[in-house]
């Protein structure tokens, strides 16, 4: 059906014909020869135009000063290369985020309210890591793309603490949790093996951040995040006094903490160290939550 001089052709009479002019019943003509065009002369049109087009941008950069030409080429060319190493970096940021610390310091409830907000039985002690990739419970219910993480849960066990090594090379965080009920029985222990961690070559080299993460706050006898930073600072001021003067070869750590001659500070490590309290069997791991979501 065709359009004619503005009405449907089903609806013109026979006698309407004659009143049409010559210029609504012929088809468009071309500008220069005034005759009709076809599909195959619109294309020449299109391409003579684009043609056209390009011959001006030449012209307009023939008269460019060469230096500026250059300048605005090395322009594009690193926004080309900066947009791309931007796309590179968040595809190859890691999403492992490693739970780590003494045996019976609630790492596995930890892991569980995480993953799918249960207690698990109140306690549980691990012989196996526990590890899975999942959106944080606290935000199923959010809208939008929300990036799943991989949580590591590491036994405590000194025989198991091995395979804390397979997991550092891919960690974009670690949660050293420590049990602020129990802490002062633990201390020594606690302070051996974060020592441990922070002066590993894979935890130095790659600046990974920590969070000591003092569970069970909920307890009317826990000790705060801040006398538990102080009392590990401490403890490991005394560490490092100790190992230093063991023999050079002894090389089961690969670098040493602190500043020589100063009292030793978690400021003074090379990667970020920060504390904070939570609750496992109470739900309340929000600060926790707050660390894996800066870090992934």
């Amino acid at each position: 059906m065709r359009i004619l001089g503005g009405r449907w052709m089903d609806d013109l009479q026979i006698g309407d014909l004659p009143s049409l002019t010559q210029s609504e019943l012929s088809p468009p003509l071309c500008r220069r020869c005034r005759r009709p065009v076809g599909p195959m002369d619109e294309f020449e049109q299109w391409k003579e135009q684009i043609l056209h087009w390009w011959s001006l941008g030449l012209e307009y950069l023939r008269q460019v000063p060469p230096t500026q030409l250059y300048a605005a080429v090395a322009v594009l060319v690193f926004t080309i290369l900066l947009l791309q190493s931007i796309r590179l970096f968040k595809r190859g940021k890691s999403n492992t985020i490693v739970l780590t610390g003494l045996t019976g310091g609630g790492k596995t409830v930890l892991f569980y309210q995480l993953r799918d907000g249960s207690y698990h039985q109140g306690t549980v002690t691990s012989m196996e890591p526990n590890e899975g990739t999942f959106v944080l419970h606290s935000e199923t219910t959010k809208k939008g793309k929300i990036k799943p993480v991989r949580v590591v849960d590491v036994p405590g066990h000194s025989r198991l603490r091995p395979k804390l090594d397979e997991y550092l090379p891919q960690a974009a965080g670690i949660v050293f949790v420590v049990d602020a009920l129990e802490f002062l029985p633990n201390c020594r222990a606690a302070s051996e093996y974060l020592y441990d961690i922070l002066t590993k070559g894979s935890v130095v080299r790659r600046k990974i951040p920590l969070l000591i993460l003092c569970n069970k706050t909920d307890k009317v006898t826990a000790h705060t995040k801040e006398f538990i930073r102080r009392q590990l600072e401490k403890e490991i001021d005394k560490l490092r006094a100790s190992r230093s003067a063991i023999s050079d070869a002894d090389v089961t750590n690969e670098f040493t903490l602190g500043v020589p001659g100063e009292p030793f500070s978690f400021s003074q490590c090379v990667n970020k160290i920060t504390t904070a309290e939570a609750s496992g069997l109470t739900g309340e791991i929000s600060q926790l939550e707050q660390f894996i979501r800066e870090n992934v």
